[in-house]
């Protein structure tokens, strides 16, 4: 049996900045990423980004469940669509997602900055024992 990818791309305006919210469910498995765009976004620009930018980093998975592959009446498929795009928004899933990805770069760089400063730290302890050093030589 093979499993599906199912992915969409929503663009909103979250003051200042245009960003847009990539959801991706594989295997059950959901992730988002966000993307920041500035200015509003023309279409062909979104996608001429995804083309050049296309690894994005993803937030860590939620188990999203499996989702229901059944053809879908064209009708009906319109007007999801144009609720989609009326209601616009991020969906709490979303939300969720990205807030773990921010949270895992906040240990990321509080990790790197505990690191940098007690390496900063040693060297000055360093250099000023080789000072001390330097004055007592010869006495």
């Amino acid at each position: 049996m093979m499993d599906t990818v199912s992915c969409s791309l929503t663009v909103l305006f979250e003051d200042p900045f245009w960003i847009g919210v990539y959801e991706r469910v594989d295997g059950g498995l959901y992730e988002a990423a966000r993307i920041v765009f500035g200015a509003e976004p023309k279409d062909y620009q979104v996608y001429a980004w995804l083309l050049k930018n296309g690894r994005l980093r993803f937030s860590p998975a939620l188990t999203g469940g499996r989702v229901a592959q059944r053809p879908v009446n064209p009708k009906r498929a319109q007007r999801e669509i144009a609720r989609a795009v009326a209601g616009g928004g991020v969906t709490t899933k979303a939300q969720a997602a990205l807030q773990l990805e921010r949270e895992r770069n906040k240990r990321e760089r509080r990790t790197r900055a505990r690191e940098r400063n007690e390496e900063e730290r040693r060297m000055r302890y360093e250099t000023r024992r080789e000072k001390h050093r330097e004055k007592h030589r010869g006495h």
